[in-house]
């Protein structure tokens, strides 16, 4: 593959990566597309060498091939880390999850590790940033107001709390779930101090006081740029996932204090990108909900005409952020 390419880790099927790459290959910016826990080491072939003693080796040198296309390691400008699959453990047995572990470790390990790439985002710091408490903490220190927050296994404190303000739940990782084996999500909800019970000692819940918001903003940080969009939902609405087809969005300039604070919290992290989410009451504050630190963006991108394509694809094109 001439040149200094792109890699893209996602799932088979992934519109929004799609979206990306086709801007990429509108530039020619090589990219090497594929998805490390479904391919390897089944279509990916990896040979990776370090501390042979030569000046300059400092890091990562080989290659890494799938099909036709083989990626000098060295080269790479930048990995986009998109939603790839977990690494197969095949049929459960010893030798097959001793197997996957050792790919994800190994070609997930070099991949974490190339010299002089950027990452978009690095896997590890997306890791870290799943954790709503940490999320919570680094909001607060970074400036963004947080609504009051408990989370806990014990009953008498979830119905005190709820019992003090109009409060919501919504778990703490949205995973994958079903309902009578159909795909469901679960939103945040209102919660009354009468729902409380006993199955609050089952496991740890997050409990928010519910802000009496007008609307809401998702906003997507990509580098040093900030896109927003105001989401409106009907009446009564607390999460607007669940209602879809019945919103309405419009473009909205990001505060400049808020814009400040977004960097500050990817900062943090070590994340160049992230999607948060904010409540807006009427007097105009952006409450922090969350940040999802590799959340989905397309379809806002069509439904306002936000550039987000072309920012992604500007900071992979250039291998560097703003500030390196």
């Amino acid at each position: 593959m001439d040149g200094r390419p792109v890699l893209v880790c996602t799932e088979y099927e992934d519109a929004t990566a799609d979206l990306v790459i086709t801007e990429l290959n509108r530039r020619r910016v090589p990219v090497l597309r594929f998805d490390p826990g479904r391919d390897f080491p089944a279509s990916v072939s990896l040979a990776a060498r370090i501390g042979d003693g030569r000046a300059g080796r400092t890091g990562w040198s080989g290659y890494l091939t799938t099909g036709e296309r083989t990626a000098d390691l060295a080269a790479v400008r930048a990995l986009y880390h998109r939603r790839p699959s977990p690494y197969l453990s095949g049929n459960g047995e010893q030798s097959a999850r001793f197997a996957a572990q050792e790919a994800r470790r190994g070609l997930g390990g070099v991949l974490g590790a190339l010299p002089g790439c950027l990452y978009l985002s690095h896997p590890q710091a997306i890791a870290r940033a799943e954790y709503k408490p940490a999320q919570l903490v680094a909001a607060i220190r970074a400036g963004l107001t947080v609504p009051a927050t408990l989370i806990t296994n014990d009953t008498r404190e979830a119905e005190q709390f709820c019992a003090e303000r109009p409060a919501i739940y919504k778990p703490l990782h949205a995973g994958p779930y079903q309902v009578e084996g159909e795909p469901a999500g679960i939103w945040a909800a209102p919660v009354g101090v009468e729902e409380i019970d006993g199955a609050v000692s089952r496991s740890a819940h997050l409990f928010q006081a519910r802000v009496p918001k007008e609307a809401d903003v998702r906003a997507v940080v990509v580098g040093e740029q900030a896109f927003s969009a105001r989401i409106t939902a009907p009446p009564g609405v607390v999460d607007w996932r669940a209602e879809y087809q019945n919103l309405i969005y419009e473009p909205v300039a990001c505060p400049r204090e808020t814009g400040g604070a977004l960097k500050r919290f990817l900062a943090t992290f070590g994340l160049n990108f992230g999607a948060f989410d904010f409540a807006v009451t009427a007097d105009g504050t952006w409450w922090f909900l969350e940040c999802n630190p590799n959340g989905q963006w397309a379809w806002l991108e069509d439904a306002t005409a936000l550039p987000i394509t072309h920012a992604i694809a500007d900071l992979l094109e250039n291998g560097t952020t703003p500030h390196d």
